[in-house]
């Protein structure tokens, strides 16, 4: 849920112009977040879900 909203404030902000072009990195957040997967999380094997 974090990462969604960080991901929407950072686009919103580069689109209003409150920040330069390198906003737009709020997509991976936002990406990662709606599809509930992190590469991090992948490349580092760390596991959230509990079993």
């Amino acid at each position: 849920m974090v990462r969604i909203v960080v991901g929407a404030v950072l686009i919103v902000a580069t689109v209003m112009g409150m920040l330069p072009a390198w906003g737009w990195i709020g997509v991976v957040p936002l990406v990662t977040g709606l599809m509930s997967w992190c590469p991090a999380y992948s490349i580092f094997r760390i596991k959230t879900c509990k079993a």
